[in-house]
């Protein structure tokens, strides 16, 4: 790979970051001008790429419960909105097959389904990138949205195994058994590996030989093979740990992705013209999402915030479409006019993500029109009942600030968390604790609809991901809340937006710890030091 690549890739990254785009479009428009230029992708960007790919599908498997994907409607939901999706595109396209545009010569039904098929799939690493980014991965609408993205995976799986005509070998049969029997060998390393860089080479060791390269010697596809190991091993205790550890090395991996998207060859003005209104069609994909997961009693924010998540085209939708090319099912030209409208559906879609919350605010009279009367048990609001302090995000800080408030004021002080796991595993040990989001509107509007109806006089932001807080404060200060508030802050742009926003008490993270872990060591040790 040229350095000049690497530059280019950081310097337009970095622009779309500033103008607060996600830097993959970055990554993606650089791709498109390298291209223009005359590069050529290579093996090593293809190497790159597979390697980020096979890591995010491992780290997913890793932060993923089987049960997750046995819930009605993510395996019921992700079905029937691929079909849906599949048909509506391939009536569009059969539709503009009767235009003058010469990529539809001798256009048919079938590969209209083809095509239709490919851009059925949403994208698996932009949603965990965005997810990521705004830390509600393990939110209910990240967990249905993974769930949703694993099964259209299963499906690409399928796709690829019937139509590049590659089955299996009948050692594939003994997968299962293997994977019972070394699974406790596995884990059982993962106790003894201790941290660090030899962490972070087992979990290559696992991603790429266990899974990867062990699924492919009998036939299957590699990456489903890390996703396969990230599961089995996903309720270790180390586990998270791990996945943190990778999280860089996918993301350097993930740009030669992106950047093979845009090698893949400069469009034409019908080429173009044509991904434009592909890209515009997500409108309906974003639809079709809402209505058919509003069906499945999912509320309507965390449909539309589901929706939102999956509104692209995806990497397996090129991938469907390159073994169509391959096979001579569908012309070549098409890879090149999905892949600008994958890339376009990126662009379109981060704005959309980046103010999600907002847009269901100034939304939700019309959207809660189609929610159903019953809803899911993990996707409702909660009666906080007569809690006086509210602490919401139980991680390592928040449970921390739980338990000393609970020494003093005990059942007083409610903790809050959108994490289902979280919640359930801290009321085992007894906590006084509930599933709900801090940036859901309506539980704030709920919970201070009027000044008489609760004792909450402390809300306690305590939540890793600077923009929930903001958002939380924002829709707080909008009630008749006349209590206090307090949040955290990471870096000093961030203290002093709460403090513009008048928050009653900013807690500096680090120069807080730094002031905290000093008194300890006074307290703890007597270092023979006098005051001055």
């Amino acid at each position: 790979m040229d350095p000049v690549w690497l530059a280019i890739a950081f310097a337009l990254g970095l622009l779309v970051k500033l103008i607060g785009l996600p830097p993959l479009v970055g990554y993606l428009i650089a791709g498109f001008t390298l291209k223009y230029f005359g590069a050529e992708s290579d093996d090593l960007i293809r190497t790159i790429s597979d390697m980020g790919i096979t890591l995010l599908l491992f780290t997913i498997g890793l932060k993923l419960r089987i049960k997750d994907l046995l819930h009605k409607e993510v395996w019921g939901g992700a079905s029937i909105h691929m079909l849906l999706v599949t048909l509506l595109m391939a009536l569009i396209l059969f539709g503009l097959s009767y235009t003058s545009l010469h990529i539809f010569t001798d256009f048919t039904w079938q590969q209209a389904l083809i095509i239709g098929f490919a851009l059925s799939f949403s994208s698996t690493i932009y949603a965990v990138k965005i997810l990521e980014e705004k830390s509600e991965l393990k939110s209910a609408y990240g967990v249905l949205s993974i769930g949703i993205l694993i099964i259209q995976d299963i499906f690409a799986v399928f796709y690829i195994v019937l139509v590049a005509g590659k089955l299996p070998t009948i050692w594939a049969i003994g997968l299962p058994v293997l994977f019972v029997i070394i699974r406790p060998v596995l884990l059982l390393i993962l106790d003894k590996i201790g941290h660090g860089e030899i962490l972070v080479l087992y979990g290559f060791f696992l991603a790429f030989v266990v899974g990867a390269e062990l699924f492919t010697v009998v036939g299957l596809k590699a990456d489903l093979g890390a996703l396969v190991v990230g599961i089995l091993i996903s309720n270790h205790k180390k586990a998270k740990e791990l996945a943190d550890s990778l999280m860089n090395f996918k993301d350097i991996f993930l740009i030669g992705f992106f950047l093979s998207i845009g090698l893949i060859g400069l469009p034409s003005l019908q080429m173009l013209t044509l991904a434009i209104v592909l890209a515009l069609a997500i409108n309906f994909k974003v639809i079709l999402y809402f209505w058919v997961l509003t069906r499945f009693r999912v509320r309507a924010r965390t449909s539309l915030f589901t929706s939102l998540t999956l509104a692209n085209f995806s990497e397996f939708g090129l991938i469907v479409a390159s073994i169509a090319v391959a096979k001579g099912l569908i012309p070549s030209d098409w890879l090149v006019s999905i892949a600008i409208a994958v890339a376009t559906t990126f662009i379109i879609s981060s704005p959309l993500n980046a103010k999600a919350h907002k847009i269901y605010y100034s939304l939700k009279d019309h959207l809660r029109k189609f929610e159903t009367q019953k809803r899911l048990i993990y996707d409702k609001a909660f009666d906080i009942g007569n809690a006086e302090i509210l602490v919401f995000g139980m991680g390592k800080l928040g449970l921390s600030v739980y338990d000393q408030l609970n020494k003093t004021y005990g059942r007083k002080v409610l903790g809050l968390d959108y994490n289902y796991d979280v919640v359930q595993q801290l009321k085992k040990d007894g906590k006084n604790i509930q599933q709900d989001d801090a940036t859901d509107s309506e539980f704030w509007e709920n919970i201070f609809e009027k000044p008489d109806s609760h004792k909450v006089r402390l809300v306690m932001l305590c939540m890793n991901d600077h923009k929930s807080n903001i958002f939380a404060v924002e829709r707080l200060k909008a009630t008749s809340f006349k209590g206090n508030i307090a949040a955290i802050a990471r870096f000093d742009d961030e203290r002093k937006q709460l403090e513009k926003m008048n928050v009653d008490a900013v807690y500096d993270i680090y120069s807080e710890a730094g002031y905290g872990f000093a008194n300890h060591v006074c307290h703890q040790i007597d270092i023979g030091c006098t005051a001055s």
